[in-house]
Formats: C-alpha cells, sequence, structure tokens
C-alpha cells in the first residue's frame, strides 16, 4: 500500500554493530495491502543498486498517438503517448487522461528516492522505541477520543477492534498528519517512465486512471508518497480499487480528505478480507523456559502452558486459537505468543517487526502495559526524555538535528557520528547514556 516499505514511515534506524535481532530495510517503498510481499521473518532486505538517474530510452510510439503535454523531456513524452494508448485499451476515457495528465512533468527527484535506497540497520527493538513511542501511544489514544464514534461503527461493522485500526493510521501516516502531499500521477507515470520496476508501476497509473474516472477523486487532491501510496492509511491504486468503501456513503471513497472515516473503514475492511477474528489477539508477551526451542511448531496455548509457556503474570494465556512462538531478537530477548490475527496484520506488510508494530502499539493505546522483557541492546538505552534532550544538545551544537522528537532515526544518528567524531570519540552512533554524558560535558 503503504509503497513505502513498514513506514514504518520514515521511521529507518541506523545503528551499527552486527546483531542477530536487526532488522534490515530499504528506504524503498514500503508493501502495501495487496503487494504479495514475501516474508523473511523480522527482515525486510533488497539490495538495490545505485544507477544513472538517466531514464532509459523509450521506442517511438505510432504516429498519431496524442500527447497532451511538453514536459522537456521528449522521451518521457513519447512514453506518455504510448501510456495514452494502453490505458485507452483499459477502457480509460481520453477526457480522463487530458484532466490526469496536465501539467505532468518527469520528476527526477522521484526517481532519485527510488534509486537511492541504502539499506539501514535498525535493531527490533529499536523499531518498536519509534513505533510505540510515548507521543505515539499519546497520540493515538488522542485520535481513538476524537473518532471514537465513527471508530466504534467501524468496529461493529467489520469485526475489528477500534485499537487495531487506529494502530494502523499511526504507523502509516502518524494519525493523518503524514499523507504525503507529492502529484500521484506524476510520481507514477515517472516511475513507470524510468524502468527499473516500470511494469508494477504502471499497472498503479492504469489503476489510478481508473479511480479518476470513478469520480472518487480529483487529480488534483490525488496525492500520495513518492511511490504510489495514498492517504491516511497508505492504499496503493490497485489494493485501493480492491478493498477501499465508501462508509460515509457519500458516493465516493474518500481516503484523502481530512476527514478518516472511508479510509479507517477501508483499513478494516482489509483486514476481515483477510480472516481478523474478533476477540483473538495479535500476540501475547511470554514467558519461555530457559533453552527452549520452539522453530515455527503451532499449539493451543493450553498445550504450550504445559511446556512451561505462560504469560507475563506466570499464567497459562487464555485458549484463543493456535498459536507459535516468536522471539524476534532470539532467547535473549522477549518472546511474543502470535496468533492468526498477527498473519492478518502482516497482508497489509508483510514483516513481523511491522506486526508487532501495529499489534504493541495498539495494546499500548488500549492502555496496555509496555514490553515486559528486556532487549540483548548492547548499550545502557537513553529513555524517551532523554532521547530528546540529546537531539537538542546536539543541534544546540549544530549538528543536524531535523525534529526534537525522541525517535533516533538516520538523521539523528548522523549527528550522533558527526558529534562523536568531532570529540575524538567512536563514531558508533548509538543513543547511550555514555553519549548523553559526554554531551553533558562537552
Amino acid at each position: 500500500m503503504r509503497a513505502g516499505l513498514v513506514l514504518i514511515t520514515g521511521l529507518a534506524l541506523l545503528f551499527g554493530g552486527a546483531v542477530a535481532a536487526s532488522v534490515t530495510e530499504s528506504l524503498r517503498p514500503e508493501l502495501r495491502p495487496g503487494s504479495g510481499a514475501v516474508s523473511t521473518a523480522v527482515v525486510i532486505s533488497v539490495d538495490v543498486p545505485v544507477h544513472s538517474l538517466r531514464p532509459r530510452a523509450r521506442p517511438d510510439v505510432a504516429d498519431g498517438a496524442r500527447v497532451v503535454l511538453a514536459s522537456g523531456n521528449t522521451g518521457f513524452d513519447r512514453w506518455i503517448a504510448g501510456f495514452r494508448a494502453r490505458a485507452a485499451s483499459a477502457g480509460i476515457r481520453g477526457d480522463v487522461l487530458d484532466r490526469a495528465f496536465r501539467g505532468v512533468r518527469y520528476d527526477p527527484e522521484v526517481v532519485a528516492k527510488d534509486r537511492n535506497q541504502s539499506e539501514f540497520k535498525r535493531e527490533i527493538w529499536d523499531y518498536l522505541d519509534a513505533t510505540t513511542s510515548p507521543k505515539r501511544v499519546e497520540d493515538g489514544r488522542a485520535a481513538l477520543r476524537r473518532h471514537s464514534r465513527v471508530l466504534n461503527r467501524i468496529e461493529a461493522h467489520y469485526g475489528v477492534e477500534k485499537e487495531i485500526v487506529t494502530a494502523v493510521w499511526g504507523m502509516e501516516s502518524a494519525y493523518g498528519t503524514r499523507l504525503g502531499d507529492l502529484p500521484l500521477v506524476q510520481s507514477l507515470a515517472t516511475l513507470a517512465y524510468d524502468g527499473r520496476r516500470g511494469a508494477f508501476f504502471e499497472k498503479q497509473l492504469i489503476a489510478a486512471m481508473q479511480i479518476l474516472q470513478s469520480g472518487d477523486v480529483n487529480p488534483r487532491d490525488m496525492k500520495g508518497s513518492w511511490a504510489g501510496a495514498m492517504g491516511h492509511t497508505q492504499f496503493i491504486p490497485t489494493s485501493y480499487l480492491a478493498y477501499a468503501v465508501d462508509f460515509t456513503g457519500d458516493g465516493r471513497r474518500d481516503v484523502w480528505s481530512d476527514d478518516p472515516t472511508d479510509a479507517l473503514a477501508s483499513t478494516a475492511a482489509y483486514l476481515k478480507r483477510f480472516g481478523w477474528r474478533k476477540g483473538m489477539p495479535w500476540g501475547v508477551e511470554v514467558r519461555v523456559p530457559r533453552g527452549a526451542s520452539f522453530g515455527n511448531t503451532s499449539r493451543m496455548p493450553s498445550d504450550w502452558a504445559s511446556r512451561g509457556v505462560v504469560g507475563t503474570d506466570g499464567r497459562a494465556v487464555r485458549d484463543y486459537g493456535s498459536a507459535r512462538i516468536l522471539q524476534p531478537a532470539g532467547p535473549a530477548g522477549a518472546s511474543f505468543m502470535v496468533f492468526a490475527n498477527f498473519d492478518v496484520i502482516k497482508r497489509y506488510n508483510n514483516a513481523d517487526a511491522y506486526a508487532l508494530g501495529v499489534g504493541h502499539l495498539a495494546d499500548r493505546i488500549a492502555g496496555g502495559p509496555p514490553i515486559q522483557a528486556s532487549w540483548p541492546r548492547g548499550y545502557d538505552p537513553l529513555s524517551f526524555d532523554e532521547r530528546k534532550e540529546m537531539q537538542r544538545r546536539l543541534k544546540r551544537k549544530g549538528f543536524a538535528v531535523e525534529k526534537i522528537d525522541g525517535i533516533v532515526g538516520p538523521n539523528t544518528v548522523e549527528a550522533i557520528r558527526a558529534f562523536q567524531r568531532s570529540v575524538g570519540a567512536e563514531a558508533d552512533g548509538l543513543p547511550s547514556q555514555q553519549l548523553l554524558s559526554l554531551l553533558r560535558r562537552s
């Protein structure tokens, strides 16, 4: 959906040191509903070569094909003419194409974002620190209160708990504050023409034309991420066509407006479509016997309890259904008993890390506790307030920190490393107590 992979929107955390629990994640668009991504446990990793930004040449289109703009890039204009013919054969009217492509130009910045996707390593605990930060939890509770009436209606209609829907919203667009503001047709056309994943993006562009032709949105308001994810919960166009709903009853499936109703209902409809079971948790943090090995075995919780796997309260977990044991950082970190709903969340973005983020954020929004087990961090971590103090001190010293938000993303990590280099310390980029002490002294 999320073209942008786990958004985990813009939260890639860059940390040094090889740890078994590391989540390797490129900045390429996150996979969105219906993407068919292949899961590799908590690892999302794709090697992305950095190519020239120069577009590949396109064959000339047949004489008489209509070009509706002069973008300043002759090859791109020829490609648009060819695309018009292909779109027309898919049932898109000429007037829709005229309006959609008015003013569209080849956007090299979109290509740069698609090409320059260096890999970032973040450990699962750093990822969860960011996705379930105190601010995100607080904002989620506020969003739940503000939209309680519509979220209750959505839960009653689709049978998907309002906290889960709210958590997806928080993960995808920070509760509607980061919807993406790029013209969608221009971004998709640029990427389809560029050719690295041309077939995929042309398919999305055709779907975008179908959305425009349906009247759900006009080209001016059809905006999104650089890779085509749209609206409050970041559907890509093909997923929108398949799963978006008009919950307000105004005749449009509007996921872009300030009113998030249709987007939130569409998310619930998507999760229901893939088997969400109301009343079943996504997962439960558990205690496991020392030295136990689990593999991918599924058992009823009562069976797990007979083998020493119990909740953090020391009691057997209720028999909600068959479950497996997930240890994203290995036996040295937290353990979770995950149920079928965990895999339903993964249909939204096919990564264990994402499903853990959504599930735990939903629990925290509902008033649940933080994860109880400690993580094998390898350093003395900072609290949320201490991370903000660290960022303030770095910024006051002239290092490039964009936001004082307590979220340690690539920008903050680079600022840490720059500071460490400036004082002759090891540039490990870690947000540690040792770093904060050094900042306070210098």
